[in-house]
């Protein structure tokens, strides 16, 4: 039935992405956008552009701070506020949507428990990363960083989970592999928190010593 089930629920997932819209604008701004960001970077603000300059995704980190309208007259912490503002808002977006698919009457029942399985670890990371903005708040970047870190790791389950039915099936086949849709959605989350982290190791490098 597993193996019936995969196609299904991938036909839905891409419905459901469609429907969507890819909805979290941190979703659609984590993905390379190579046509503008030369245009782009002429106008955003020079520690906007230095502090991106330091992390591993240079062309998404200018997307997603700029696109808070204050990132204009932010420091280097509030511009890491954001960059956690807009994980969160990734892993809320992809809890729901994965949500929305466990509960959709097209979904096997065979691929329940996986799909609240998987919205679960996207609301844990969610969690992780509104822990992360407090700490970041109280300028406690080590717990900050610990936070995001976190927030990293709890999608891979997932796709683990994933991996781990297709490998139970006595004859695995591409159908049954991890959905483009979650795939893309991972991708997304791992640049922004990537960012997040990279933001606040620079900030704990200008740290006052005690």
């Amino acid at each position: 039935m597993a193996t019936a089930a995969s196609p299904l629920l991938a036909l839905l997932l891409i419905q459901l992405n469609v429907l969507f819209h890819l909805s979290d604008s941190s979703i659609a701004l984590a993905q390379p956008q190579h046509s503008s960001s030369s245009s782009k970077e002429r106008h955003q603000p020079a520690l906007l552009q230095s502090t991106c300059n330091s992390t591993s995704f240079y062309d998404v980190c200018i997307a997603a701070l700029a696109a808070d309208p204050s990132s204009s007259t932010a420091d280097v912490p509030a511009l890491c506020a954001i960059a956690v503002s807009a994980a969160a808002a990734n892993a809320s977006g992809t809890a729901s949507f994965l949500a929305n698919a466990s509960d959709a009457a097209a979904t096997p029942e065979a691929d329940r428990a996986l799909l609240r399985t998987c919205a679960a670890k996207y609301a844990a990371a969610c969690d992780a990363l509104l822990a992360a903005r407090v700490s970041l708040a109280e300028q406690d970047y080590d717990y900050a960083f610990v936070h995001a870190s976190a927030a990293a790791e709890y999608p891979a389950v997932c796709r683990t989970l994933f991996r781990r039915r297709q490998q139970q099936q006595a004859r695995p086949s591409r159908t049954t592999t991890y959905p483009p849709e979650l795939s893309k959605r991972e991708e997304a989350l791992r640049r922004l928190c990537t960012i997040t982290l990279d933001i606040i190791s620079l900030l704990q490098t200008h740290e006052p010593s005690t």
